[in-house]
């Protein structure tokens, strides 16, 4: 484990770490930055090759707790020089360059095609909002993420942040809108779009098979042409006075909804209980149903 000690913010390792939090690319390829121990233990415990570790030097001892491969480069930093680099306000004592996962469509798409839960991000930009899907994409035992173009990148700082260290382990692939779309038709899956309109909500939707819940951008929703070519659109009953739920919250609840349906149902289907519910186009909805619908987005 080779150590050794930087002075100078014109450091080249320095600069690798710097951009890489500042501007995270969307090639799989890049290095990404990561700040804090918590965060740098969850990334050697999910199995991420670390590159670097950028440590502040004494009194803190950040890396005593922690147990990095041989092959990991350390860096031992001034604490003033390793904080002009990070971008939080209250900045940690330890930072990493690390690889980033190569997932494939065959994670997301699971080998029991039939159990496949994916989410697809169309113009997701608060970085927040993705770390708690990310989170609750695990949380919820979905099979991973497709991110369109214009979704914020998992690997933003506060995206991985948000994420509790999820986004080391969720599969997510970045595609365009087609052949996302043609991916998924390939194998069986159903897309639905969450939608402020007269959709039919989610809890008298079958999504206890391989679906795919189609999220939009957090101020307009999914755009009108990838609506157009979803199998179905799909809302939050919201009783309450609110126009509509921030976008993390409506994906979290969606697949909340999703695990429940297949952990309760094991796959089969059910009477919603007290519903009345009758058959159309597969799915059960509502005779009388009241609810209010909510668009995903903030």
């Amino acid at each position: 484990m080779p150590v050794r000690v930087v002075e100078s913010k014109q450091n080249a390792r320095l600069k690798q770490l710097r951009k890489a939090l500042s501007a995270p690319g969307r090639g799989a390829e890049e290095l990404a930055g990561i700040e804090g121990p918590k965060l740098l233990e969850e990334a050697l415990r999910a199995g991420l090759r670390v590159q670097t570790i950028f440590a502040a030097r004494e009194p803190e001892r950040p890396l005593d707790a922690l147990t990095a491969p041989a092959e990991t480069e350390i860096l031992l930093l001034p604490k003033k020089l390793l904080e002009s680099v990070l971008a939080t306000e209250t900045p940690q004592p330890v930072a990493a360059l690390v690889e980033r996962p190569q997932w494939t469509w065959l994670q997301i798409l699971n080998r029991e095609q039939e159990k496949s839960l994916v989410v697809v991000l169309a113009g997701i930009q608060d970085p927040g909002n993705m770390g708690t899907i990310l989170r609750s994409t695990e949380a919820f035992g979905a099979t991973g993420i497709v991110s369109l173009p214009g979704t914020v990148s998992a690997w933003n700082l506060k995206a991985v942040r948000a994420s509790a260290g999820s986004v080391f382990r969720v599969p997510v692939v970045e595609a365009g809108a087609r052949a996302c779309f043609e991916r998924l038709r390939e194998a069986g899956v159903r897309i639905l779009a969450a939608s402020v309109r007269a959709a039919q909500p989610a809890d008298l939707v079958d999504l206890s098979g391989a679906v795919a819940l189609l999220i939009g951008n957090e101020g307009n929703g999914v755009p009108e042409d990838l609506v157009t070519k979803a199998d179905g659109e799909i809302t939050i009953p919201c009783p309450g006075p609110v126009e509509s739920l921030n976008a993390g919250v409506a994906a979290s609840v969606l697949l909340y909804e999703a695990s429940r349906q297949r952990s309760v149902r094991q796959g089969t289907r059910v009477p919603h209980p007290g519903s009345g519910a009758a058959h159309r186009g597969g799915d059960r909805v509502g005779k009388d149903s009241k609810w209010r619908p909510t668009e995903a987005r903030r």
